[in-house]
């Protein structure tokens, strides 16, 4: 995980998400619009995913 990913996690987390699958940037887009932090985080656990 690079800093500017994270970087970019924490300014607009689907973006940050784009290269891991269409089920991650769903799931992180859905969760930034009911709220910005729920949408950080859930970046941050897909980007810190060593399996994906």
């Amino acid at each position: 995980m690079s800093i500017w990913r994270v970087l970019l996690a924490i300014l607009f987390p689907p973006l940050a998400v784009l290269g891991k699958g269409c089920g991650s940037l769903v799931i992180v887009f859905l969760l930034t619009l009911c709220g910005w932090i729920p949408g950080v985080i859930a970046a941050l656990i897909i980007l810190n995913n060593p399996n994906r």
